[in-house]
């Protein structure tokens, strides 16, 4: 009688291999994500199938069809305590138990402000396993370094900004994650997406595909993506859970708020210049058969505009159409009576683009912040916003997501995209619940232009309903 296979499940570059399979065995080939690799003679597949892997072949030792051992595993069993233990809200009970019931895994959307942090700390004590939180950005992952270090009292290693020091509870970049989970793959055993939007970047998924980690967690507040690749979070992440809006905890959880939209008209001179920018770019989209409309429409136009004259000519009249559209003097002339009207809340301003946030900080003398200001003096701004020092604070996109800025009540957005995620993301900076607090958006558009339309398509949210 011949001796059943045995097994052995290693993990390789962010891959998994199995030695013990001839080519051609039939179990190994109808594992979950196998393919034979002749240069290794062996099954590999990608390490985000370990799950199932692991899964489909204990069943099939104790069927007796082969033995198998476990060497891929490389993540430990904590016995943490969870220091920071409060009584959960309604809503972050319900996410953490609708993530249990799914396996522990999933994603759960809850708007800025609703205690998605809590949510990770209390499911890093649930799994009790080697944990991973990435964050997008160095300040995010410095934030969560203090969330973790308050919470349980542990070393915390960090991944990103100059640190390689991975450990049971580890919080990195995105950019670290998909650098090094080739060689640390196998090292926690649950990972921790916060605002898991950015994870299905081309780029970025690999440090999902490439991690082994049965538990997994994303979080967000707008999961949406204008080119829906969000839906490849189902497999490498899990899907939805459990999800939450703005409205539904307005008043309970976040803080009442109202949303005012103010109609600009462009000054004549300003009229006429973008009637005749706009005419230019859009004559040359028509001549050459694009329609901005479609996926593909921005890319053929950039391709488009680098292959003559005319083209280069409507890129530039592109931009200036924009730039009016976007900064005309009518919204400064709002923006001054909104600052005076709010002169004692702390306010932020948004727009898009950074020579307009340095325009607004020159005119108003209001303290800027763009990827271009520096660690220290970012935070030294926040805090001195925080604390009443500095009222008002302008910048472009850079605090759509991640900073914890509770005294902040009125934002007026200038300008933005059309994207729905970041008009949601701009609202969410001034929702943290405080007594009494109500707070206003405004959104400032111009008259006669593209940006009404594009103001109809990011106020698609039910938060704007």
């Amino acid at each position: 009688m011949t001796a059943p296979p045995a097994i052995t499940l290693r993990f390789d570059s962010g891959t998994l291999l199995l030695d013990g399979f001839v080519e051609g065995a039939s179990e190994g080939a109808t594992l979950p994500g196998c393919v034979w690799d002749p240069r290794v003679r062996r099954y590999r597949a990608p390490a985000w199938r370990y799950r199932e892997l692991v899964t489909a072949l204990t069943r099939m030792a104790r069927a007796g069809t082969l033995s198998f051992t476990d060497e891929a595993r490389g993540y430990n069993t904590l016995s943490v305590t969870h220091r920071a233990q409060r009584t959960p809200f309604e809503h972050q009970r319900e996410a953490i138990a609708a993530w249990r019931a799914a396996g522990n895994r999933g994603v759960v959307v809850l708007p800025t402000g609703a205690g998605k942090s809590y949510v990770a700390e209390m499911a890093i004590a649930l799994a009790q396993r080697s944990a991973l939180v990435v964050a997008p950005t160095l300040d995010l992952m410095n934030q969560w370094y203090d969330v973790l270090v308050t919470a349980f009292g542990e070393k915390v290693g960090l991944l990103g900004g100059g640190y390689h020091e991975p450990g049971d509870l580890t919080v990195s970049t995105y950019d670290s994650a998909w650098m090094h989970m080739d060689r640390l793959g196998a090292r926690w055993g649950l990972i921790i997406y916060d605002e898991c939007h950015h994870l299905p970047g081309a780029s970025f998924l690999g440090s999902a595909e490439s991690a082994i980690a049965p538990f997994r967690l994303g979080l967000t507040a707008t999961l949406e993506r204008s080119d829906g690749r969000e839906a490849l979070l189902n497999d490498r992440v899990g899907a939805v859970v459990y999800s939450r809006g703005i409205k539904e905890l307005a008043g309970d959880h976040l803080a009442e708020y109202s949303v005012e939209t103010m109609m600009v008209d462009l000054t004549p001179e300003e009229a006429a210049a973008y009637s005749e920018h706009r005419e230019t770019y859009r004559s040359f989209v028509s001549s050459e058969g694009i329609r901005m409309a479609s996926p593909d429409g921005w890319a053929r136009f950039l391709q488009a505009s680098a292959r003559s004259p005319e083209g280069r000519r409507a890129l530039l009249s592109y931009q200036q159409q924009k730039r009016i559209a976007l900064a005309s003097q009518g919204k400064l002339e709002v923006l001054e009576g909104l600052l005076r009207q709010h002169s004692k809340d702390r306010t932020l301003i948004f727009t898009n683009d950074n020579d307009t946030v340095y325009a607004i900080a020159r005119r108003f003398l209001i303290p800027a912040i763009t990827h271009q200001t520096d660690v220290k003096e970012r935070r030294e701004v926040l805090e001195r916003f925080n604390s009443g020092a500095y009222p008002a604070v302008v910048t472009s996109r850079v605090l759509n997501e991640g900073v914890n800025i509770p005294e902040a009540r009125v934002a007026i957005v200038l300008s933005g995209t059309a994207s729905v995620r970041e008009h949601v993301q701009r609202l969410g900076r001034i929702l943290r619940r405080q007594e009494g607090k109500t707070a206003i958006l405004y959104e400032v558009i111009t008259r006669g232009t593209a940006e009404e339309h594009q103001s109809g398509r990011r106020r698609e949210h039910d938060a704007y309903r």
